[in-house]
């Protein structure tokens, strides 16, 4: 095999390669792994940032009542109370935000409220006692909380977006790739040449659509050969050798080429 026989193979592959990475399933796969590493990441910082809350929380609340009374021990509810109702709302989007459906203004006002009460309890000993350096110890992880409870609303919006651009641009290429199959087939019944008709160049086929090109022209007066295989797909004289032994083998073991290596119909 000359080295020119074995970089049209290597492209013939590359480009099948490629078909499948760059398939929406695949790149749905691998946003929805992202997806779970940010919904992973955020969650985990969302709660400790609203464990950190929780001891000036309850400072708050309790409003100097002796350690362990009912009223000390009662001021532990508030902020798990809070949390809490925060957490299922945000829960709740993760699950609209992945469908991109809007939820309406109370639920938005729900979750700015619990922030905002988060906050306000968070920073109020330190506002009272003028502390500036408390305030904004204080400040960062209600404000990150809040912050990364928008962020990431969404996050989960746009990688819903990227699964679907994937979609649309895997239909444009399927749509350019079935005119530029059929040219491909004109061309190597009548022999043309694409710069002899102006047109630009197709982009590079995949081994699988020259096997369907060949499967479409065969039929059982012919015999398959490399050259009958240059004829009818236009394909490079290395790729035709390989393409030529696929089509023999299916035709010694189905009666007729196939399609694919599980042995369906042709095309």
């Amino acid at each position: 095999m000359t080295r020119g026989q074995r970089l049209a193979q290597d492209a013939a592959e590359a480009a099948e390669v490629r078909a499948y990475e760059t398939h929406p399933d695949v790149v749905g796969l691998r946003i929805e792994r992202v997806r779970s590493q940010v919904d992973r990441l955020c969650w985990a910082g969302i709660v400790l940032g609203l464990a950190f809350t929780m001891t000036n929380v309850q400072v708050f609340a309790a409003g100097g009542a002796a350690v362990w009374s009912l009223p000390w021990l009662a001021a532990w509810v508030l902020d798990p109370t809070v949390s809490l109702v925060l957490l299922a709302i945000l829960r709740a989007e993760q699950v609209t935000a992945r469908y991109q459906v809007r939820t309406g203004e109370w639920v938005r006002g729900a979750k700015w409220f619990t922030l905002a009460a988060t906050y306000v309890m968070n920073t109020w000993s330190s506002w009272v006692a003028g502390s500036a350096a408390g305030v904004v110890l204080h400040s960062v992880p209600p404000l990150l909380v809040f912050v990364a409870a928008e962020a990431v609303t969404d996050l989960r919006d746009k990688l819903t977006d990227a699964v679907t651009a994937a979609v649309r641009a895997a239909d444009a290429r399927s749509a350019s790739g079935a005119g530029a199959s059929d040219a491909t087939a004109v061309h190597g019944v009548h022999g043309s040449t694409s710069s002899a008709s102006g047109q630009q160049p197709a982009r590079r086929r995949t081994f699988a659509e020259y096997r369907a090109v060949a499967c479409r022209a065969w039929s059982p007066s012919v015999e398959i050969t490399p050259a009958w295989v240059r004829q009818v797909t236009g394909c490079s004289r290395g790729l035709s050798s390989r393409l030529a032994a696929v089509l023999v083998a299916d035709v010694a073991e189905y009666g007729h080429p196939t399609s694919g290596a599980d042995g369906e119909g042709r095309p």
